[in-house]
């Protein structure tokens, strides 16, 4: 009996053990870690809103390199109004990109059209 609790023991700590270093082994970059850090260089902003979902849509293009845009969220958390920034820049619709030669887009956009207005090289 005792030999069985000891198994369960070191059962238990060796998935413990597991789940602790899938938890902190590092990421490996995004290989659009350095397109999206690109855009946001280049002075291009990103307006969106959290419930919208062809932000969503334009967010999953980038996978978590989405950290890197220069993204700015338009809605007020209870997602009724849009915020003053937002409203100041003439958003209309989500997402709305603008780009540094104060041209304004619409909708989402594939990653090879914001290479090629933001010159930014994209990743083969």
């Amino acid at each position: 009996m005792k030999n069985i609790i000891w198994v369960y023991i070191a059962i238990v700590v060796a998935v413990l053990g597991g789940l602790v270093w899938l938890m902190n082994r590092p990421t490996p970059p995004n290989v659009l870690d350095s397109f999206a850090q690109c855009i946001s260089d280049t002075g291009t902003k990103y307006y969106g809103a959290f419930w919208c979902p062809n932000c969503k849509n334009q967010n999953a293009m980038f996978g978590s390199a989405k950290a890197y845009l220069p993204y700015i969220e338009c809605s007020t958390p209870d997602g009724k109004s849009q915020t003053k920034e937002c409203t100041e820049a003439g958003v209309q619709a989500y997402p709305t990109w603008v780009f540094p030669d104060g041209e304004k887009e619409t909708g989402t956009l594939s990653l090879p059209y914001l290479s090629e207005r933001t010159a930014c090289q994209l990743p083969q």
